[in-house]
């Protein structure tokens, strides 16, 4: 499972492809010729991502982020817990 929230405060942008993604008969992989799929920036806000972008003439499309969870801290031991609510079972 991942539930961590490493690089999750950076602004992406990436560029989406002109051609449609086709199988490759030897691996069976989805692949495409248009090497710009490959590329993805990151920025510290959404200003400069979109500032980037219009200087540069790529158009554009925000995506705003998700609602952010409360998360519950906890840690490991409490998996052994005496008063555990759930039984372990492993």
């Amino acid at each position: 499972m991942t539930s961590g929230r490493a690089k999750t405060h950076h602004w992406i942008l990436e560029f989406e492809t002109d051609e449609p993604m086709r199988i490759d008969p030897l691996t069976g992989n989805a692949v495409s010729t248009d090497t710009r799929e490959q590329i993805r920036m990151t920025f510290d806000t959404m200003e400069e991502a979109v500032t980037y972008a219009k200087a540069n003439d790529i158009p554009h499309r925000v995506h705003g982020s998700n609602a952010k969870t409360k998360r519950i801290p906890r840690s490991y031991a409490d998996n052994f817990a005496f008063d555990r609510k759930l039984p372990w079972t492993h």
